[in-house]
């Protein structure tokens, strides 16, 4: 299933033995462009850091009841390596984080979650004896931060990031919202990341390979539109671009 992220703050965390909190934000790799995790606004419940939850934990989506099943205890939570409100997520804290839960890394692989294209086939495989240990900035971004990035085409600017849609399966970010009302008034149009050329996170920029003629003309998007997979069908045709779903 499609879903944004805004859509999605506030959705409670129900973990084995009971809540834990309200997703707050999401951090997502930008090789892959990914979810790696959910923060989780534990109203106090544990002080002075920020709770992960990565997907590899993560239960079924009830969007009516606006719950996220949690496949821990509150003490496997509670006894998760500590990670400072105001501290950066780092490689070393993410290793530590992965060994206490035994899970496979998403880093150690060709694919998007290491070693398969989706965290339950990854889970599948115990972890492997000597895996590739890379230290060093984990390129991990947090949605809130970059909601508002302007969005450059090859042409010029075209808007800027608005939210995002993610596939709650395998946690990919399938789109970027886009607003481009200083350009087009009252228009929204949804930018695939593989049309992305490259992101200039110091001047808070995302360049595609797109022209600004193809992006106004291309298929609107609007909050009561249902991302169907004809507009999904629509949306690539327009741009000459294979679909995910095409394997």
């Amino acid at each position: 299933m499609l879903m944004k992220t805004l859509a999605m703050m506030g959705y409670k965390l129900q973990c084995r033995d009971g809540k834990i909190g309200k997703v707050k934000d999401f951090y997502f790799d930008d090789h892959h462009w990914t979810i790696r995790y959910l923060v989780a606004d534990t109203g106090g419940w544990i002080s002075f850091r920020q709770v992960l939850i990565s997907p590899h934990a993560l239960r079924a989506i009830d969007a009516k009841a606006k719950d996220i099943g949690v496949d821990l205890s509150k003490k496997q939570i509670e006894d998760s390596p500590p990670l400072a409100s105001d501290k950066p997520l780092s490689r070393q804290f993410e290793e530590d984080y992965y060994d206490h839960f035994g899970w496979p890394n998403y880093w150690s692989g060709p694919h998007m979650w290491g070693s398969h294209p989706n965290p339950a086939g990854a889970r599948e495989e115990s972890k492997k004896a000597g895996q590739d240990r890379k230290t060093g900035d984990p390129n991990l971004r947090s949605t809130h931060a970059v909601a508002g990035h302007q969005v450059q085409a090859n042409d010029g600017e075209i808007g800027h990031v608005v939210d995002f849609i993610i596939d709650d399966e395998i946690w990919a970010i399938r789109y970027l919202i886009i607003d481009t009302g200083n350009w087009w008034p009252g228009k929204r149009v949804l930018i695939s990341p593989r049309w992305i050329e490259r992101v200039s996170w110091p001047e808070s920029k995302v360049i595609v390979s797109l022209s600004r003629e193809d992006i106004r003309h291309s298929p609107e998007y609007t909050d009561a539109s249902p991302l169907t997979r004809d507009y999904e069908a629509k949306l690539h045709g327009h741009y000459n671009r294979q679909g995910y779903w095409i394997v």
